[in-house]
């Protein structure tokens, strides 16, 4: 059985990665005014955050639509005998709904996964779904390995300022951090479908630090990428000081794209990670 891999842009996947394994990307939309871009594909980094900083009016992102998932989903069943697309979570997201309505009536199995997080986790979730895909694994099976996973899969998140996620309206229980927006480097996650505050820090370099001792508490990756913003040599230097727990060379490197960028900012950086073990409330909490 030849199992096809989908995911949407919000997982910054890297497209080199992408290609090398066959997972196919659908690309959200970003608006900036009158302009619309397809998120990886019409609109640089680059390009997106000058004018993100420049901008007084938030950009607008749109999920895929549903024709755009039918479309791709066709073409796919066309060479593929299923289909497994993983997309980011369904509570900061109408994306998998998107998803879910566009496999109705596909020539194919079509299995759409929630992945509960956003970012490179969910990059990493489409990743090992194709490696298994290689494999032979069937459909049925490559759903269960995937939906196990999840518990084990976080994205952590170290901004410069919470102002972009407060005015998109995603900031969740990170809400109480608000109080010191300027003032403060704020550690958050996203796991069980959730923005989650980890912890307040004073100073860019002390939230670095911090963000490694918690990552250490956690015990062993299985997998782990890391991203940015605006500054590749700061995921780079996470990506080597994680490397006692996972080889960097084996660690993904990924730039943070608008969908997620329009949330986060520039000067956000980041991790994900699936552990060998589920990952709980308290481990976060009692970390370091």
């Amino acid at each position: 059985m030849r199992v096809s891999v989908v995911t949407d842009s919000t997982a910054d996947l890297p497209p080199e990665v992408a290609r090398e394994l066959g997972i196919t990307i659908v690309p959200a939309q970003v608006q900036f005014g009158r302009e619309i871009f397809l998120d990886g594909l019409e609109l640089s980094n680059e390009e997106f955050y000058r004018r993100l900083q420049t901008n007084r009016v938030l950009p607008k992102t749109s999920p895929p639509s549903v024709g755009a998932f039918s479309e791709v989903y066709s073409r796919l069943c066309e060479e593929a005998d299923a289909i497994i697309s993983i997309h980011v979570a369904a509570n900061l997201s109408v994306t998998c709904d998107s998803a879910r309505t566009a496999s109705t009536g596909i020539p194919c199995p079509v299995a759409v996964i929630d992945s509960q997080t956003a970012s490179m986790a969910c990059g990493l979730l489409a990743i090992m779904a194709a490696r298994a895909s290689a494999e032979g694994l069937t459909l049925e099976q490559i759903e269960t390995m995937v939906r196990r996973a999840i518990p084990h899969t976080i994205t952590f998140g170290v901004f410069g300022t919470l102002e972009y996620l407060a005015r998109g309206g995603r900031i969740g229980k990170a809400q109480a951090f608000l109080g010191g927006v300027l003032k403060i480097h704020p550690i958050l996650a996203i796991r069980a479908g959730e923005v989650v505050p980890i912890e307040r820090v004073r100073t860019r370099t002390k939230a670095i630090d911090r963000l490694c001792e918690i990552v250490k508490a956690l015990g062993v990756p299985r997998e782990a990428a890391v991203m940015s913003t605006t500054d590749p040599k700061e995921a780079e230097d996470l990506a080597q000081r994680f490397s006692p727990l996972f080889p960097a060379d084996r660690t993904i490197r990924a730039k943070i794209g608008p969908s997620i960028g329009t949330q986060v900012g520039p000067g956000a950086v980041g991790a994900a990670f699936v552990m060998e073990k589920p990952i709980r409330d308290k481990d976060l909490m009692s970390a370091g």
